[in-house]
């Protein structure tokens, strides 16, 4: 029996990342790895069939993708001579019998192994849809066929004449065509499955792998892989692609056995136990080191609980989930959770002491290497900007910050972007690109060709098979600026009483910054260098020229430039900026200027677009 999850709508409207789904554009046709995957998810065809569908593999499936067809058993009696009680099909064939989807022969026999026929098949499908006798004309199958043909449950489907054997493939095809087919009704047949289309039409495949998958479970031990009850063939941890051996202890896993895959996180925080909302009595988040997390699983729900073994105060490893909720919740001795980034802010906070009361204590914010900030209560002195390791005790969660020294390592980043001198980046590698207190989260790929010279990297640190896993770089790309626009500028005063006040736009934001001695040459793009309602100074942008946006990049002549993944692109009217979007730059056959921060060889990209 499936295992099901807690809180499973929530989880289908947010676990849509890490499937590694077959790529299809909107609204094409269904690859067959697509109706493949579906089919598979649904548990329709599992194992490894023959080359040709046989009766009694036909039958199962049809079973099995009827509502409640997953909960068939062996059956009471035998159903046919043929089909003993012992038969590995023969609780599908009472089943399918009982409901009037298929009969034996008139010797009484039913011939499990005697290959299924298109007619049949279509006949069987057609049932599922609602559809019986008195709505097909003429003599059999001469009206199952057409009404087969008319609801396009051929589409893929090699087999043409009624007589012609069905193959494996076009079981896959013929079920998948179902799932959106319309029953007699008027809906869709997917939604007597408990599932709906997406925009295209197809069957919502994001959706029906959600649903369909069991766990989580925590990986401890061997006992794990008896609970799964298979060998996967497919694994991913953390949403790469790997093997068995790559899982680890606390990893939190889910699988579909029909589609022998399984799925593996290794995310996990740290920390006190600072609020569980909306109560103990009925927690659905928790907060631990400043951060607020959803709780994914009944079991992790019940041990936040006042029923449970963990409360307000509590130092606790949050084991985490496919959507970054809360799968689980382990001791702290089960993972002292480490984690690497820079000191953002030093702060007072309030922590809840357990009995009802709070107590103010040194708060530290950290940007980790995974891009989220966390907040560790923490003594003695801690500057801004620093680079850090938290460091949780096995015993009482006492949190230690220590303090990182600027790692020497130099040299240039190849052309793919998969090695930095001599080391080659890890699978999953975690990348902060920091300028001061803030930091962007890099890839690899974003470093190609990039040389990383005296002082740009900050930290690193190796796995065991000497690869890059964890890198601290020293503001190298510019991704951990903000960049706007100037929108109206004024100066005052003469000599050294002189000043200025700028008016400025960041991503639809209005900022003002008043009294600066600071200047800049005019308005336009600008880098803000800090906080952008409180910035220690803007830096004007370079003009690329007048160009045009094509294929992700800026055109001006021969010149091409890359634009940022967040290139910010304002519209000038009537001497007013408005926030825009890289689609309508591209589309709009207006004049259109781009403004880069730095020459691409050095990091570089186009930050701000005009449209004028």
């Amino acid at each position: 029996m499936k295992t099901k999850r807690f809180f499973s709508a929530l989880l289908a409207a947010c676990l849509t990342l890490t499937l590694v789904l077959p790529a299809t554009a909107a609204g094409s046709a269904a690859s067959l790895e697509e109706a493949t995957q579906a089919v598979n998810a649904l548990g329709i065809l599992s194992g490894q069939v023959s080359q040709t569908v046989t009766r009694a593999e036909f039958v199962a499936m049809v079973i099995k993708a009827s509502p409640g067809g997953d909960g068939v058993g062996q059956a009471a009696t035998s159903p046919y001579p043929d089909i003993p009680r012992s038969h590995w099909a023969s609780g599908y064939v009472e089943a399918a019998v009982s409901r009037g989807l298929i009969s034996g022969f008139s010797d009484g026999t039913f011939r499990p192994n005697q290959e299924i026929k298109l007619a049949e098949a279509a006949s069987m499908a057609l049932a599922l849809l609602g559809y019986g006798p008195e709505d097909f004309s003429g003599a059999y199958p001469t009206g199952q066929l057409a009404m087969y043909h008319s609801l396009k449950l051929d589409r893929g489907v090699t087999a043409s004449g009624a007589a012609s054997a069905l193959t494996r493939q076009d079981a896959v095809w013929l079920f998948y065509n179902l799932l959106s087919a319309r029953t007699k009704e008027g809906a869709p047949y997917i939604q007597a499955l408990g599932y709906g289309l997406d925009a295209s039409g197809k069957p919502d495949l994001v959706a029906l792998i959600n649903g369909e998958m069991e766990g989580p479970v925590v990986a401890q031990g061997y006992g794990w892989k008896s609970e799964l009850g298979f060998t996967p063939g497919t694994v991913y941890r953390n949403g790469s692609s790997a093997g068995l051996n790559h899982i680890q202890d606390y990893d939190v896993l889910y699988w579909n056995a029909s589609m022998n895959t399984l799925w593996a996180y290794a995310k996990k925080t740290t920390g006190a136990i600072q609020a569980i909302a909306p109560s103990g009595a009925v927690p659905t988040s928790v907060t631990v080191a400043g951060r607020t997390y959803e709780i994914e699983s009944s079991a992790a729900a019940y041990a936040l609980s006042d029923l449970g073994q963990y409360h307000l105060g509590d130092t606790v490893t949050l084991l985490l989930g496919r959507s970054g909720g809360v799968a689980a919740v382990a001791d702290v001795s089960a993972s002292a959770g480490e984690r690497v980034g820079i000191v953002t802010e030093v702060s007072k906070s309030d922590y809840p002491d357990g009995t009802g009361g709070s107590y103010t204590a040194q708060t530290v914010t950290l940007l980790a290497t995974d891009g989220q900030t966390y907040q560790y209560q923490v003594q003695g002195s801690y500057r801004k900007g620093s680079v850090v390791r938290a460091v949780v005790a096995a015993k009482g969660g006492k949190v230690t910050l220590r303090g990182l020294s600027n790692a020497s390592l130099t040299g240039k980043v190849n052309k793919e972007g998969t090695r930095l001198g001599q080391y080659a980046f890890a699978q999953g590698a975690e990348i902060l690109d920091v300028s001061e207190d803030r930091g962007a989260v890099v890839y690899p790929g974003r470093l190609a060709g990039l040389d990383l010279g005296s002082g740009k990297v900050k930290y690193y640190a190796l796995n065991p098979q000497g690869e890059i896993e964890t890198l601290i770089l020293n503001d190298v790309t510019g991704d951990a600026y903000q960049y706007g626009v100037i929108t109206r500028f004024e100066e005052q005063g003469q000599g050294m009483s002189r000043f200025c006040t700028y008016q400025y736009d960041v991503g639809g934001v209005s900022y003002t910054l008043s009294g600066t001695t600071k200047f800049l040459a005019g308005g336009g793009p600008v880098r803000i260098l800090g906080d952008p309602a409180a910035p220690e100074r803007l830096y004007a942008l370079t003009a690329a020229g007048a160009g045009q946006v094509s294929g992700g990049q800026f055109v001006t002549g021969s010149q091409r430039y890359t634009l940022s993944d967040s290139v910010a692109v304002y519209e000038i009217r009537d001497g007013r900026y408005y926030l825009s979007s890289l689609a309508r730059a591209e589309e709009s056959g207006a004049a259109v200027t781009g403004y880069y921060d730095k020459a691409e060889s050095a990091g570089g990209r186009i930050r701000v677009i005009l449209v004028k």
